[in-house]
């Protein structure tokens, strides 16, 4: 609760400069400033539903109102990076101006200047205004159905045996404040369909807490692989305090958990290990042992690992892990974000290579916070093991 307030009062000192920016310099009259500050007191709200929602508050009748505050959240990215700009070309502007004036008679060009800044200003501002609103309401149709993308990822220690093996990849869900049970089952609907041989999820499957979100997951049950059904944690499942609680509940849902620990996978004749480690942010007890998770095996194996966060694979190449999978950037979500990534992670999406280790970072299946994804699509992604 006193993180929702505090996130609150940021709000409206943001949503107070955005109501100066959007009526101040357009100098729009009484009614029209009355109407714009309504409609921002409306929509701060709303985002305060939404952030609540799953955690403080009952995802039953906070998840509507909520994802539209949500999304509003997504449009303020944008708007406020518009109208910042519009500040800054009209101060620059005046100061020019300024440098340059000198005195002069009424009825002046530069006195008939006023009316034309105006309408300068209020067009630039309407655009901006257009085009926040645009970007969200595209970024929330880019959202709604992840893309399965497909990837051949040769490994030189893979065994003849698990050539053309089929991982589904299933990373940052997010079910909770914005989306629901009907979500999760799209998700499995789209897994199921394509019979992989090994299904793995890459952690962040929700956000709130087990009591008013772990109905959501029901339809993980559903997921079925030859090979099994693996997850580690993300770091948003501990955020509400329920890591732990959230791990006890993918077990029962039919998902092994990987606390730190390894499986030996088995075609014919071959066998192959796989690993999995919590997130890199854990707190006690469930730190990171990557050491433990392979403590015992057979080192001339082939290792497959899962680990949430990408920035795991230093350690993953030092202790000859041959593939890591990992989600946890969502390909930055919504442009330009994706360029501020790098400066945590090693990798952004897609195929690295550190050494001898080769990592598959997924943009993930959900997204976090607004339910919009700008130049960076949802993904359920389909590994195809293949021997060099």
């Amino acid at each position: 609760m006193i993180r929702l307030a505090v996130f609150g009062l940021l709000l409206a000192l943001l949503t107070w400069w955005l109501f100066r920016r959007l009526t101040g310099p357009t100098e729009l009259g009484p009614v029209a400033r009355r109407a714009v500050g309504t409609a921002l007191i409306v929509l701060w709200a709303l985002a305060l539903v939404g952030v609540g929602s799953g955690e403080v508050f009952a995802t039953s009748w906070a998840r509507p109102p909520g994802a539209v505050g949500w999304v509003w959240l997504a449009a303020v990215l944008y708007l406020a990076a518009g109208l910042g700009v519009i500040a800054i070309g009209t101060g620059v502007t005046g100061l020019i101006q300024r440098r340059r004036r000198t005195p002069s008679a009424p009825g002046s060009r530069e006195q008939a200047a006023g009316p034309t800044r105006r309408r300068v200003l209020r067009g630039a501002t309407a655009a901006v205004v257009l085009a926040a609103i645009g970007a969200a309401g595209y970024g929330v149709v880019e959202a709604a159905t992840p893309r399965v993308v497909r990837v051949r990822i040769p490994l030189r220690r893979l065994p003849a045996d698990f050539a053309g093996t089929r991982i589904a990849l299933v990373t940052d869900v997010h079910v909770g404040p914005a989306r629901g049970i009907g979500f999760t089952r799209k998700i499995v609907d789209i897994v199921n369909s394509e019979h992989p041989d090994l299904v793995l999820i890459g952690g962040d499957l929700v956000d709130g807490t087990v009591a008013k979100v772990g109905p959501d997951l029901a339809p993980l049950a559903d997921l079925s692989a030859p090979l099994g059904v693996f997850g580690v944690s993300g770091n948003h499942e501990f955020y509400a305090g329920d890591g732990g609680r959230w791990l006890d509940l993918w077990d029962t849902l039919g998902i092994h958990t990987l606390r730190n620990s390894r499986v030996e996978l088995r075609r014919g004749d071959a066998v192959v290990d796989l690993a999995g480690i919590h997130d890199l942010t854990s707190p006690a007890p469930y730190e990171p042992d990557l050491q433990a998770a392979l403590a015992g095996r057979d080192a001339d194996r082939a290792v497959l690992l899962l680990a949430h966060q990408p920035a795991q694979v230093l350690e993953a190449a030092e202790l000859g892990v041959d593939l890591q999978m990992s989600g946890h950037t969502h390909g930055g979500q919504m442009w330009p974000l994706g360029y501020l990534v790098p400066m945590q992670q090693p990798s952004v999406t897609g195929l690295d290579r550190f050494g001898d280790t080769v990592l598959y970072t997924s943009r993930g299946a959900g997204a976090w916070g607004p339910p919009v994804r700008v130049a960076a699509p949802p993904e359920i992604t389909l590994i195809e093991l293949t021997t060099t």
